[in-house]
């Protein structure tokens, strides 16, 4: 028998009597994890502490202090559309984090949660020297969450920005504008790099849409409210991956490196070029399917790729 709504304010009191009944719900529910937190307990802890106005990072000693009575309903309506609606938590708060960074995201793009974050954060060493690096481009940049981070990590460096779609670069528009980095990011919007001037980059980053159309239909319903052009990668989900593994060779520069995620299709890619040192990073904080290669490898093998894509 489910609890009622008056029960709930009137039994739970505390910050930490309403993480525990979220973290409760939410596994009842069931519902699916993955953009932005990977457990019940996480989700909770985030959704219930920025609907209270609390930083994420505060102290344990405040979680015994007693809710008012309009702030026990704000965090019963958050939870139960959470549940509800399998909206993402992101999209809920207007908000993610990614690099240590809070960003504003609502459906227009896919909610931050790119392992390439801890790449950023460490500069991309060993691959690169970090005072070497001037320009950096990011393929498909969705919130603009990576172009962002990469703009704190190197900088002294441009970054240009890429996506095919208007409604994300609105979306990267107010996040570079929040973040007051107008004088070092440029937005462009384009297919892949079908409208950009040639440039030697020391850095291309990229999370294309990599999702095969059969894994698509199965995915849990939260990521079907994500833009599904963030995901669809075609069939096989490699149709950008290829074309950018193709068309990179023109614009690395002589000592620069591709990275790109390709998650869950890392082993067809991996299957489709055999021969390719692709040199897959591990990640501390979890996280796997990103790949990287040196200007030099993505010129070497530029024949094979471009022979897949035709």
């Amino acid at each position: 028998m489910q609890t009622s709504a008056t029960e709930i304010i009137s039994t739970l009191t505390t910050l930490r009597d309403y993480v525990r009944w979220a973290s409760s719900e939410f596994t009842r529910a069931q519902i699916s994890f993955g953009q932005g937190t990977v457990s019940a307990l996480d989700e909770a802890v985030g959704l219930v502490l920025h609907t209270l106005h609390q930083p994420y990072n505060l102290s344990e000693n405040y979680f015994d202090c007693v809710l008012t009575l309009s702030e026990r309903q704000a965090v019963l309506d958050i939870v139960n559309r959470r549940i509800n609606e399998r909206l993402p938590a992101a999209y809920l708060t207007n908000e993610s984090i990614f690099a240590g960074l809070s960003f504003y995201v609502d459906s227009r793009v896919l909610v931050p949660r790119s392992p390439i974050a801890e790449l950023i954060e460490e500069r991309f060493a060993p691959w690169v020297e970090e005072e070497g690096v001037t320009r950096i481009l990011d393929l498909c940049t969705g919130s603009g969450c990576i172009a962002i981070a990469c703009a704190y990590a190197f900088q002294h460096a441009w970054v240009d920005a890429v996506d095919l779609s208007t409604d994300a670069l609105d979306v990267a528009k107010i996040n570079v504008e929040k973040h007051q980095l107008e004088e070092s990011i440029t937005l462009y919007q384009s297919d892949l790099f079908k409208e950009l001037i040639p440039h030697p980059y020391d850095i291309i980053v990229s999370n294309p849409p990599y999702v095969a159309e059969e894994e698509w239909e199965d995915l849990p319903q939260e990521y079907h409210v994500e833009p599904d052009m963030a995901f669809k990668g075609g069939v096989t989900g490699l149709d950008l991956v290829i074309r950018i593994l193709v068309d990179a060779n023109e614009y690395l520069a002589e000592h620069g490196i591709l990275v790109v995620e390709v998650g869950s299709s890392a082993q067809t890619l991996q299957d489709t070029f055999p021969d390719v040192p692709f040199y897959w990073l591990n990640f501390e904080r979890g996280g796997d399917g990103v790949f990287l290669l040196t200007a030099e490898q993505v010129d070497h093998y530029h024949e094979l790729f471009l022979a897949a894509l035709n």
